[in-house]
């Protein structure tokens, strides 16, 4: 089985409008996602090595320094799968894609050789 890295993503600007919906519909509807989204994991639940995490703020670190910085990237997590067609298939139809322009990546995960 090879691994793959998931990242979930959804534009910046779609959540900064997302934080300006009122708290009762924004509440109604993040339980909503949050129901159908535990019932996919359970669902799925085999095919995670790392069911992964929420991530937070970024810094970005380049060559002239470090900043303050924003990505995408919602989430992640790690999958086990035969290809990466197989892997990236599964997520078809994921309740994460029910946020406004948002998409899940699936890249495979190559082991570095010893060092």
């Amino acid at each position: 089985m090879k691994k793959f890295l998931v990242t979930y993503l959804a534009p910046a600007s779609v959540v900064d409008d997302w934080k300006k919906t009122a708290p009762e519909k924004r509440k109604q509807d993040e339980e909503k996602m949050q129901g159908e989204w535990k019932s996919w994991m359970r669902d799925h639940a085999k095919l995670f090595s790392d069911a992964g995490a929420g991530v937070g703020k970024t810094k970005r670190v380049t060559g002239q320094g470090t900043a303050d910085a924003r990505n995408d990237i919602m989430l992640y997590s790690v999958v086990e799968a035969d290809s990466h067609d197989a892997a990236a298939k599964t997520f078809e139809g994921h309740p994460h894609l029910q946020i406004p322009k948002s998409s899940i990546e699936v890249m495979e995960i190559n082991p570095l050789p010893p060092m």
